[in-house]
């Protein structure tokens, strides 16, 4: 056997162990994998992965840690359909997103041809008929969308190729898909926010979590507030532009006059922007204004001091997008809803109102 070269060297070795297995070239037990990886001229991940495949498709049965795979060739499944996925994604930072390059990369290993579509709902304006006309001109078997308006999702729901919704306003959509519950995380640092003196905290989030109503987690974010006794207005959940110089003139329009004591920011990325213009501005944190994230990422690992964030783990969501895959491409029905809760990280980027500080 030898290795040509084509577009996914994994794809090309399972291929060759299936052929090996049915055409009799290995009878009862596949060769273990150091043995075929020096056959084959590849790395013991590719061998490991083939074989995992091979193993989903009933061709391979583990007979424990330590002995060769047993083949079991009458007990060959269908072999799944390979698709191509398309990954509609909120705006270009997504691209950068550790949990959806290692979704791309996921689902590579399973046999599907995936990938970022070349524009992204913000590029298209968030406007539903803009997308509808794009995603019509794509040509794909499945659709996967991240943060997604409710009117897009809605609209994906109601078209006949299956689709998968990753976060965005999920509970009013008829579409598979997974959240991460951040209600009692959320909660908690209301809560921890007022008992250090603040009254003055505002959300920062974007404009489809705003319009045409708050979300829910906004209106929880509203709620609580009200029940610590604090008024909320537009003051709390501020209108804005939704691109970056916007972002800098609401920050500059909050400190004006009623500065707030605490940020409560959605997003990553908003998190960063909010935190460089402060700096800009001479505002120091936690000292003039406390912040935190309601979102998680892996650079919050090299902040000193930790960022406050609702925490939660991306593997999760993973698992379940690949099961999502593995039953479309075996024309299984699945349009399961599930969730993950998040917690809640105290790091040193809150601290004390500064009206409550000791002189």
């Amino acid at each position: 056997m030898s290795l040509k070269k084509f577009s996914s060297l994994t794809d090309q070795v399972t291929d060759l162990l299936r052929e090996g297995m049915t055409d009799g070239r290995w009878l009862e037990t596949l060769p273990g994998r150091d043995s075929l990886a020096e056959e084959l001229g590849c790395s013991h991940w590719t061998i490991e992965t083939a074989m995992q495949r091979l193993s989903k498709e009933g061709l391979l049965v583990s007979q424990g840690p330590g002995r060769k795979r047993r083949i079991v060739l009458s007990q060959i499944a269908p072999r799944p359909t390979s698709l191509r996925v398309k990954i509609l994604l909120y705006e270009a930072w997504d691209r950068k997103a550790d949990y959806l390059l290692s979704l791309v990369s996921r689902l590579h290993d399973e046999g599907h041809d995936a990938e970022f579509t070349y524009k992204t709902m913000e590029e298209l304006g968030m406007d539903v008929n803009r997308i509808a006309r794009y995603v019509e001109t794509v040509e794909a078997d499945a659709w996967i969308v991240i943060a997604g308006p409710l009117d897009v999702l809605q609209w994906f729901a109601t078209q006949p190729f299956p689709a998968f919704a990753l976060f965005g306003r999920l509970t009013e959509v008829a579409l598979p898909s997974f959240a991460v519950t951040k209600a009692v995380a959320l909660r908690n640092l209301v809560d921890r926010l007022v008992d250090l003196g603040h009254r003055r905290i505002v959300m920062i989030v974007r404009e489809e979590r705003r319009k045409p109503v708050p979300g829910r987690l906004e209106e929880l974010f509203l709620d609580s507030l009200q029940n610590k006794g604090i008024p909320t207005g537009t003051y709390n959940l501020p209108d804005w532009g939704d691109n970056p110089e916007e972002l800098r003139l609401a920050i500059d329009s909050l400190f004006r006059h009623t500065p707030p004591t605490a940020l409560i920011v959605a997003q990553p990325q908003l998190f960063f922007a909010v935190m460089q213009h402060l700096s800009s501005l001479k505002i120091s944190t936690p000292e003039d204004v406390s912040l935190a994230c309601t979102d998680t990422s892996m650079n919050f690992d090299w902040c000193v001091p930790e960022v406050t964030h609702i925490h939660w783990d991306s593997r999760s969501a993973l698992r379940r997008l690949l099961k999502w895959a593995r039953n479309v491409s075996r024309n299984k029905d699945d349009h399961k809803k599930n969730a993950t809760n998040a917690r809640l990280v105290i790091g040193g980027t809150i601290g004390p109102a500064p009206s409550t500080r000791k002189k």
